[in-house]
């Protein structure tokens, strides 16, 4: 099995995981939430599993896989592979009945349960990082060694009764860092190498994002006006940057566009947050948090997806009609979650459902389109 061309690199893998982890959780969740399907959980709520499963179940798989092939790239070395790529997998898949029987464990066996795949994956990408610093391609790449440990704070504080819902804004500061330092690489290069131009890129622009992306993790555990001080100062700094990065010709094109709508996204995303830590934002549901989720993770990461299982594997990228159909009812699924449930609220389980529906619906379609590419070997002929 260790041989199989699923395990020759970590992003086709956890892929997988992340296909199956998009198909299954919402429509579990949606089921839950509407009181049709007891999942029998011990020791946390049905919302701390929701909470902990989309971040650390789905947004682990795919953060995981992505860093596991992105950091091997960075410093030039084989990466993850093979036997101890298994060994990651099969953490993962014990995590998931951790988290299911966690209050049913032994106290050391809950922890190692819960806690084994990220630190092992955590770990190796720290040591990959530091290690091998002098040959990196990124020199800021230390908010990701800054990063790791913290996840695994995050983590922990989101199944305690205590402070989760400190554990949850960390999380989700700590995915908005990620995306941060995502977009801030990404659009540059496709906007060079696709389009001929080259984006403005001033340092201190540059830092100053980074900084208070990585300042706004800690803001659940500010005084409420420091911390709304530093959601806010990011998001201005985020659209600046957005409005001196040529958005019209980015956005003229559906595989660019979709990136420049998720950083659109976030940048809408740190606004709302802003407001909410005030109780300023009148919403039904955690609507700030689901305009990240669903307009950034959910319309980036598949996009990310469709790239790598393609580029990675000798193929010429391509987003093809199933692949915009898939981003479609992503798209579809945000409308009913953040439009359909503030306006007409008396519908809000329909509407749960329906969202859950379109986002199962993304991720079944990538996974019909992007599996065989993950499961058989490249076609140019080389290894990895």
């Amino acid at each position: 099995m260790r041989e199989h061309p699923l395990f020759l690199v970590g992003f086709r893998p956890f892929f997988v995981l992340t296909i199956l982890s998009g198909a299954a959780l919402p429509l579990l969740w949606a089921l839950a939430f509407a009181g049709k399907l007891n999942l029998h959980l011990t020791g946390i709520s049905v919302v701390q599993w929701h909470v902990h499963e989309m971040f650390f179940g789905f947004g682990w798989a795919i953060l995981g896989g992505f860093l596991l092939t992105a950091s091997k790239n960075w410093v030039k070395i084989r990466g993850l592979h093979g036997g101890w790529l298994v060994v990651a997998v099969l953490m993962w898949l014990v995590e998931r009945l951790g988290i299911w029987f966690y209050g049913s464990l032994p106290g050391g066996l809950r922890i190692l349960a819960v806690n084994a795949f990220i630190f092992y994956v955590a770990a190796y990408i720290l040591w990959s990082l530091l290690y091998y610093r002098k040959q990196d391609s990124f020199r800021d790449n230390y908010f990701f060694v800054i990063a790791l440990p913290l996840f695994i704070v995050a983590k922990n504080l989101v199944l305690s009764p205590e402070y989760y819902i400190q554990g949850w804004m960390m999380t989700l500061g700590l995915f908005r860092l990620a995306f941060v330092v995502m977009f801030e690489r990404t659009i540059t290069q496709f906007m060079k190498n696709s389009m001929e131009v080259t984006l403005i890129r001033n340092p201190y622009l540059d830092y100053g994002i980074k900084f208070f992306a990585l300042i706004s993790v800690f803001a659940g555990f500010m005084p409420e006006g420091v911390g709304a001080a530093v959601l806010l100062i990011a998001g201005l700094l985020l659209g600046i940057r957005f409005v001196l990065w040529s958005p019209r010709k980015g956005l003229s094109t559906f595989a660019i566009g979709l990136s420049y709508f998720g950083y659109l996204a976030l940048t809408v995303h740190f606004f709302l947050e802003f407001l909410r830590v005030q109780n300023q934002l009148p919403s039904i549901g955690a609507l700030s948090v689901h305009v990240f989720t669903f307009l950034c993770m959910g319309v980036v990461i598949p996009a990310m997806m469709i790239r790598i299982a393609q580029g990675h594997t000798g193929r010429k990228l391509l987003f093809t009609g199933m692949d915009r159909v898939a981003i479609a009812c992503m798209g579809a699924g945000a409308f009913f979650r953040l439009v359909m449930t503030q306006i007409q609220p008396q519908g809000y389980f329909m509407w749960i459902a329906l969202a859950g529906i379109g986002w199962a619906l993304c991720f079944i379609l990538l996974g019909i389109r992007l599996i065989p590419f993950l499961w058989q070997p490249r076609i140019d002929g080389k290894v990895h």
